[in-house]
């Protein structure tokens, strides 16, 4: 009887040992067999996707064979790894085993947007609508929801999310980037708020990116920001008005077709800096670290004016004599090759995504003298950056009110020499 038990024993352990050595064959064979592609193709992993339903999946469309080894392959020796969402590149000759690699690795395809400095919330909603491979959970929302989202109620969207290139996979949503770029931008301002200047005029970081918009918008050579910036400041200690034309522009949102008028100087927007005394309610654009620094360290000097050269830097001017004498030089008297900013750099020596170049006539004038007219061609020679269509947001936003202020003393009355006819406008 005993010697019977033994047998038993002896013939299911070697039972037991083949089946063990069978179903060991049979994964080996399933993890090392090749995809069945002929070409590069994009495996997508959908959001809560497990690896059984992947398996069952490539088997049913015949990229795999034996998925029911592979199920149990995962199940005894990868319980607790996860298997994330987004694209997986497979290969031609690419084994099964290949493949898992890649999903232990989180090793996914990604993609990049580019976000750029001098961009407006309307323009940067844009560009990712256009993004396919994203998940677009925003469209249709105001810019006030999309805050609401984000975590960020009550927060003034313009201004507040940090000009950079991010990458991301499929599955990735719109709104999970955006917080992305908000939460850089705070860590960037709050780091460049550290290292401050002792003497610059702001009681809280959020003047300092207002006043790093104005100087992102205004610049066209980035060597030149810090200048800007200390010429806006000085203007701001004594008590003249900034008089910058993006702030015009941004004041008159869709109305503005690409021309300045003097009537659209003098009209009063919660945003026009030729109204209204000291820095606008909100920043007007993106910026870039380049600008909060220069904001925060404004480059020391008494100019209070600059004009354009025409290749994209500035003269800049202590007094108004001078002053008009480079807007004799440079803008009434100006090349027809005359550019407001920097020549395009050609595409074959860079790869960097051009930058929005300042939308006004750079020179700065005395609070005193009548507004002008800018050259209607100063916008068609600008340089185009790649700027998204319209906005998917469908309602229109109520703009922060602007506390009340007095208006800026007015110095003595100073002549401008009267332009040509058809000469391009001097300082505003």
């Amino acid at each position: 009887m005993r010697r019977k038990f033994l047998l038993l024993l002896e013939t299911g352990l070697v039972l037991a040992g083949l089946m063990l050595g069978t179903c060991a064959w049979k994964i080996h064979s399933a993890l090392v067999q090749p995809l069945n592609i002929a070409q590069e193709e994009l495996l997508e992993v959908p959001k809560g996707t497990t690896p059984n339903r992947t398996f069952l999946r490539l088997e049913a469309d015949g990229l795999i064979k034996d998925a029911f080894w592979l199920r149990v392959y995962w199940r005894f020796n990868l319980p607790k790894q996860p298997l994330h969402s987004g694209e997986y590149r497979m290969l031609p000759g690419m084994t099964v085993e290949g493949l898992i690699d890649l999903w232990k690795r989180g090793e996914m395809v990604q993609y990049s947007v580019t976000l750029v400095e001098g961009w407006t919330f309307h323009q940067v909603r844009a560009a990712l609508a256009k993004e396919e491979k994203l998940e677009h959970t925003l469209n249709g929302l105001s810019d006030t929801q999309v805050m609401d989202k984000l975590g960020h109620a009550g927060i003034f969207p313009e201004g507040r999310f940090f000009p950079d290139t991010y990458r991301f996979v499929r599955g990735m949503t719109d709104a999970e980037l955006l917080k992305t770029a908000y939460d850089r931008l705070d860590e960037v301002l709050a780091k460049e708020w550290n290292q401050r200047s002792a003497d610059v005029p702001y009681t809280e970081p959020y003047q300092a990116l207002i006043m790093a918009s104005l100087v992102e918008k205004e610049t066209g050579v980035p060597q030149e920001r810090g200048q800007i910036a200390g010429v806006f400041v000085r203007r701001m200690a004594i008590g003249m008005l900034l008089q910058t034309d993006p702030t015009v522009i941004y004041g008159l949102g869709d109305r503005y077709s690409g021309k300045l008028t003097r009537a659209h100087l003098k009209e009063p927007t919660p945003y026009n800096t030729y109204v209204i005394a000291g820095l606008p309610p909100t920043p007007i654009a993106m910026v870039g670290r380049e600008a909060i620094h220069a904001a925060l360290n404004p480059v020391a000097g008494n100019s209070l004016y600059f004009v354009a050269r025409g290749d994209g830097s500035h003269v800049f001017s202590d007094d108004l004599d001078a002053h008009n004498n480079a807007v004799r030089e440079f803008q009434l008297k100006r090349r027809a090759d005359y550019r407001s900013s920097p020549a395009p750099v050609d595409a074959s020596e860079t790869t960097q995504t051009p930058v929005e170049e300042s939308q006004s006539v750079e020179a700065l004038a005395p609070p005193s003298q009548p507004p002008q007219t800018p050259a209607p061609e100063s916008q068609a020679e600008q340089d185009q950056a790649p700027i998204p269509a319209a906005s998917p947001n469908t309602a229109p936003e109520v703009l922060p009110p602007v506390q009340p202020q007095e208006p800026a003393p007015e110095p003595e009355p100073a002549s401008v020499p009267e332009p040509e006819a058809n000469a391009p406008q001097g300082p505003q």
